[in-house]
């Protein structure tokens, strides 16, 4: 932050102010997005700055700005952007994991892990799963080098104990990476909770309107990290800046997107519980929850899905026709809201009438009335 009394500042300010630089007489707050290839690089190569796919003063504003919300007043935490979120997920994994390495990963994580799954034992490493709920991951871990964790899950929000997990693994020398795209650093900072390193897809609620496509990967330790920048380079899934500036200004409004979603999202889970036509209900934020009581322990906010099923394939389709403040999309954590039939994809291990919804920033009176009238229609 620009003020060392900031330091100690709430979340609202910290979102607000985060990654800006000192003020200057006749600057912009927020500087402008720096379009450059390359930089003036006379004599010997030194400083932060010399050609565009290395760093770039777009980029090193918002890293600055993810790693105060990740990690609050912690200097050792890097933060480096990415082009998306995969790109993120590709770099935490492939810049750490090496032929006969083992790898856990979540057997009911984000849709792209199996195609992750297949690239790594294709580079001949072992690659193993457990389901996120129940810690099932410990029974699993012997021998590995890195523990992945996707917690709440996408889509079925299920929850584990980060903790508990980051020092099981670390007492077999693994390090862990934590998914948190669902929860944002708002949510949950798993950093504080033992990880190694967090990753999220920053197109999702930190930036929040749907307009940009975005991954970080943030750390304290300096080899791994290291590794990841590396990685980047070498792969060049480098963000535009353009982009990084969208998610820079965005950032500001996170924590006033954030706690309106989140009450929202309690507000639409209520008003579904003991629907008849509605099954497997689920938000850690409901009291009855079954990963209520762990994501208490470890989480500040619930995120803005709820998951539910509905009867049939064609019941959910034409609740999801029916609805008219809820738009029908895929992505998650938009003010705007978006449900979708996860099923249409393949590759979840979900019902055929599954529903990922993501619950924005309306008036939460008028889109409970829309996902009621919803299901009354789809029943007829």
């Amino acid at each position: 932050m620009n003020d060392s009394a900031e330091q100690g500042a709430g979340e609202g300010t910290r979102a607000v102010r985060a990654g800006l630089p000192e003020p200057a007489k006749n600057e912009p707050t927020l500087p402008g997005p720096v379009f450059a290839a390359h930089f003036h690089l006379p004599g010997e190569v030194a400083g932060p700055y010399t050609y565009g796919r290395d760093n770039n003063p777009t980029w090193t504003l918002l890293e600055r700005a993810i790693g105060e919300l990740e990690a609050p007043g912690d200097d050792a935490v890097e933060t480096l952007v990415f082009s998306s979120g995969m790109a993120a997920i590709s770099a935490a994994l492939f810049s750490q994991l090496r032929a006969g390495d083992v790898v856990v990963l979540p057997s009911d994580g984000y849709q792209a892990l199996p195609l992750v799954r297949a690239q790594l034992e294709a580079y001949g490493i072992e690659v193993r799963t457990a389901p996120t709920g129940g810690d099932a991951q410990l029974e699993v871990l012997d021998g590995a080098r890195l523990l992945w964790i996707e917690s709440p899950s996408n889509p079925g929000l299920d929850v584990c104990d980060i903790r508990r997990l980051a020092e099981a693994a670390h007492a077999q020398g693994a390090l862990v990476a934590v998914d948190n795209t669902l929860a944002t650093p708002l949510g949950q900072r798993p950093l504080l909770l033992g990880a190694d390193l967090v990753v999220a897809s920053g197109t999702k609620q930190l930036t929040g309107h749907g307009d940009v496509l975005l991954g970080y990967v943030a750390g304290r330790d300096t080899e791994a990290m290291a590794a990841v920048r590396r990685w980047r380079k070498i792969v060049g899934a480098i963000a535009g800046p353009m982009e990084a500036w969208l998610a820079h200004r965005s950032i500001a409004t996170l924590q006033l997107r954030v706690d309106r979603q989140c009450a929202n999202a309690l507000a639409v889970a209520e008003a579904l519980r003991g629907r008849p036509e509605v099954s497997g209900l689920r938000y850690p934020g409901l009291a009855d929850d079954p990963a209520h009581k762990t994501a208490a322990r470890q989480m500040r906010r619930f995120g803005s899905v709820v998951s539910f099923t509905l009867p049939t394939r064609a019941r959910a389709e034409r609740f999801l026709e029916a609805l008219r403040l809820v738009e029908d999309a895929t992505s998650f954590g938009g003010v705007r809201s978006t449900a979708e039939r996860r099923g249409r994809w393949g590759g979840d291990p979900v019902p055929e009438g599954f529903i990922r919804l993501s619950v924005g920033a309306e008036d939460p009176e008028d889109l409970v009335a829309d996902v009621l009238r919803a299901l009354e229609e789809s029943g007829r």
